[in-house]
């Protein structure tokens, strides 16, 4: 493998909800493995990570035994990293990234904006091998009211800075920004959303049956953006649609 493909890399963002359908009918975990698995991406940043929950096991005959995190990873992500963001009697939910490569771990920031909505700022570095410069990867689920989002836009802009520098970065979550007033502190920082990029606008991704709200982004920094699309044929695996993009170190 040449050095400048070895460079170029490909990422998945979606939030899950939970591992189950989106009237919380059925469980799509299952689904959502095998799906995930088929585009092999080389990072994926999830939200809603149904990191462990009894309820599930005990309604979901064949719901996995193990943390969801190894049971996602399990012989095909070589590394993967968990930020509990809300716990409760049954289990606990967070963001997830998954791996190809090693990761560096680092922490998951605590950016709630209110008491009764826990959130988290995942951080990780993934650097590949025979190049000197890290990526930083951020994995996020916003507020559900703009004036929480923009506290918490602060917060994130204030620890890639401390964390990354000017140095290559990806924000990647829900967003929850359907008027979208995320991308232009986001540029101001020095991001760029891929959907914009290519196409003048964020993609629709919820609700996933009929998309209508650009709630899922993609912010990259410090990297060539070949190609972005939305996996429609998730429709049913959660209320939100993945999104994909092709990478390249620059």
């Amino acid at each position: 493998m040449t050095q400048i493909q070895a460079k170029r890399f490909s990422i998945v963002s979606m939030n899950v909800h939970k591992g189950v359908s989106p009237l919380h009918r059925r469980s799509t975990i299952h689904e959502l493995r095998q799906k995930m698995r088929s585009h092999y991406p080389d990072l994926l940043f999830l939200q809603e990570v149904q990191q462990e929950h009894r309820g599930r096991i005990r309604r979901f005959g064949h719901w996995p035994l193990t943390e969801l995190t190894h049971f996602l990873s399990e012989d095909f992500w070589h590394d993967w990293h968990y930020g509990k963001n809300m716990e409760y009697s049954d289990g606990h939910h967070g963001n997830a990234i998954l791996s190809k490569r090693p990761l560096h771990k680092g922490y998951n920031y605590d950016i709630s904006a209110y008491r009764f909505e826990r959130r988290g700022l995942l951080h990780s570095v993934m650097q590949f091998e025979g190049t000197d410069t890290p990526i930083h990867c951020f994995c996020v689920h916003l507020a559900l009211f703009e004036r929480g989002r923009e506290r918490q836009l602060e917060e994130i802009i204030h620890y890639i800075d401390t964390l990354a520098n000017d140095g290559p970065a990806i924000v990647a979550g829900d967003f929850n920004d359907w008027r979208n007033r995320v991308s232009a502190p986001m540029q101001r920082a020095g991001f760029g959303e891929v959907f914009e990029i290519l196409t003048g606008s964020p993609a629709k991704t919820f609700p996933s049956v009929r998309p209508i709200l650009p709630m899922d982004r993609i912010y990259v920094r410090g990297l060539k953006i070949h190609s972005a699309n939305i996996l429609y044929e998730w429709l049913k695996l959660s209320d939100h649609l993945g999104i994909t993009a092709d990478l390249e170190l620059l």
